[in-house]
């Protein structure tokens, strides 16, 4: 089985939860009309599950390979990428001076969704590309705009991101790789770097690597990190490709998943220097790097989402098709599994989660274009502290979720999923690299804490409490035991939720270690709470739809179910988080080193 995009949850999430309506009322977003959204979604999920989808497996089987410093990407991916930027994918949410679509980032995230879904090793090219057109369009100049962004956004050129060395990894004070001023605006590079996503390739004509460096009399630590572009190929005024620059990949990782994605050790500087040219100011390169970094990390927790799609709709079609034991209830021959309980359980938990990540991270999305494109001020700033606070949740929750939907996915096969044919494992292995890349689920947490939620009092988070507090009261105005119990656990996961605010910002200066020990599962607690509310937000608009007799009843009442079973299964964890973060840090802490 391939994929097919789940259309209908995603139209449904983007008109009832999303807001799209408003946002598409937003100057600069007045083309994302209904019947344009509709069109550009269903045109991408053809294409996503026509051509990118039957990739996914062979390239996993035959990965790319690198040979004399040159990357060959898997059959069929030179040919699917030309066919990915001719029909403008790659600048669904970029500016249309650059030619690209100027769509809302809302729209943008169901296509992100469905070409991750359709193959995560194919889709890191285009995420990384949109990374590095979002900084430049940020911290360029007009002149490097007017050279680079255009060839970005059509896919002439790819875009990358070098920060990790050997030496230093999340740890970015310790960057060593030097830019050496020339005099004449331009720079010579020399260092390594280390894991550099698609940073040799195939695919395209020439690759813009935007790479981290300290110049000679730059300070010690972060503050004294600089942006700079090194082009693979150098490029001349008009725009042609000039001589090829002193970066070159030296070799590419053997992975545990997402083997087709080449990820490459690039040289920079052996052979004299390679030319650099500074993005924005001196030592100021860190602050340029994560808007690349927070654009990657929500576009790491759509591949979480995308993943877990993927994984339940391959669950899904076993379990239909595997025949295996009676029916418990009674049968006259054995069943398709998805008759057994705890299949079902697996199938339900795998949706649930799925569909719940989906609608935060949409919503997020939404944040973000009222964050960048309301006309007032406040309006803005408002919209923009919710959805930063909500972006490490997004990354680190739908990751990790990502990671437990595979493993079931692979539990719902029995030992076929061990089996490399297949295709459950490969959801398994690709899902691991998520929690770690763009910052460990760990990084998330500590920016989730630190500089989302001890820096203004817990004042964020309370007020999106307040916002799902009144969830809570729709919940109580509806008759039936689904939204009572929806009602009851989401109070509860409220409730445990303003605790852990009010603890971690009462503890941060008398005990610190005490607060982060717990800083993963408040992620965690924060996702699940945050999750639960959406889904009894989208269980409120099916229930009011039922009544009135609009839409699609079937998937309307399953929506209810759904959200129904999110409440009992995962919401109802809150309280032992709550226990776990406030309550739990001496048993994190208390042996000492050599105790290990």
């Amino acid at each position: 089985m391939s994929y097919i995009a789940p259309l209908k949850d995603m139209q449904f999430v983007l008109n009832e939860l999303a807001n799209l309506s408003e946002i598409s009322q937003l100057p600069g977003c007045e083309d994302a009309t209904p019947d344009t959204v509709e069109a550009v979604l269903e045109e991408n999920a053809k294409f996503c599950g026509e051509v990118i989808a039957p990739l996914n497996h062979p390239s996993d089987k035959e990965p790319s390979f690198w040979h004399d410093g040159n990357v060959t990407t898997s059959k069929g991916f030179k040919e699917a990428f030309r066919g990915f930027v001719e029909a403008g994918w790659q600048g669904v949410q970029h500016p249309a001076e650059f030619g690209g679509q100027g769509l809302p980032k809302l729209v943008a995230t169901p296509c992100i969704e469905m070409l991750h879904a359709s193959s995560l090793s194919f889709a890191l090219v285009a995420l990384l590309t949109d990374g590095a057109i979002e900084a430049l369009l940020t911290a360029g100049s007009e002149e490097q705009k007017a050279r680079f962004i255009e060839p970005l956004i059509t896919g002439k050129w790819t875009g990358t991101m070098n920060l990790t060395e050997p030496q230093a990894g999340s740890d970015l004070a310790a960057v060593r790789t030097r830019a050496v001023p020339q005099g004449d605006g331009t720079y010579k590079v020399f260092g390594t770097k280390i894991f550099i996503t698609y940073g040799e390739h195939d695919m395209a004509e020439n690759i813009i690597h935007l790479v981290l460096a300290r110049t000679p009399d730059a300070p010690p630590g972060v503050k004294g990190i600089s942006l700079f572009i090194v082009p693979k190929f150098l490029v001349n005024e008009d725009g042609s490709l000039g001589a090829r620059n002193d970066a070159h990949c030296v070799s590419i990782e053997h992975k545990l998943g997402i083997k087709a994605s080449p990820t490459a050790v690039l040289q920079f500087g052996d052979h004299g220097g390679a030319t650099g040219y500074l993005v924005g100011e001196e030592n100021r390169g860190l602050e340029y790097m994560f808007i690349m970094m927070n654009a990657a990390r929500f576009g790491v927790g759509m591949q979480g989402i995308a993943l877990a799609e993927r994984a339940y709709q391959k669950a899904v079609a076993y379990a239909k098709d595997r025949v295996q034991s009676r029916d418990l209830a009674g049968s006259s021959g054995p069943v398709s599994i998805i008759h057994h309980p705890d299949v079902r359980r697996m199938l339900m938990s795998m949706r649930a989660q799925t569909e719940a990540a989906r609608a935060l991270a949409y919503v997020g999305a939404g944040l973000s274009d009222l964050a960048h494109h309301h006309p007032d001020e406040a309006t803005r700033k408002a919209n923009l502290a919710v959805y930063e606070y909500l972006v490490p949740i997004i990354k680190g929750w739908s990751t990790e979720m990502s990671e437990n939907v595979a493993r079931d996915g692979v539990q719902v096969h029995g030992g076929m999923g061990f089996i490399e044919e297949t295709g459950a494992a490969q959801h398994y292995r690709d899902a691991k690299i998520l929690t770690i890349y763009e910052g460990t689920t760990a990084i998330q947490a500590n920016d989730l804490v630190g500089r989302k939620t001890v820096r203004d009092g817990g004042a964020v988070a309370k007020s999106i409490l307040a916002q799902v507090r009144a969830t809570e009261a729709q919940l109580a105005e509806v008759q039936g035991d689904e939204f009572a119990a929806m009602r009851r656990e989401l109070a509860a996961g409220s409730a445990a939720l303003e605790q852990v605010v009010d603890f971690m910002v009462a503890n941060i200066k008398s005990d610190i270690k005490g607060v982060f020990a717990g800083s993963v599962l408040y992620l965690k607690l924060a996702g699940i709470v945050l999750g639960g509310w959406q889904m009894a937000r989208a269980a409120l608009v099916a229930h009011k739809k039922l009544q009135a007799g609009e839409g699609d009843a079937a998937f309307l009442r399953a929506k209810i179910t759904t959200a129904r079973f999110f409440a009992d299964h995962i919401l109802s964890q809150a309280g032992g988080l709550r226990t776990a973060i406030v309550e739990g840090s001496a048993g994190v802490l208390g042996l000492a080193e050599d105790q290990f």
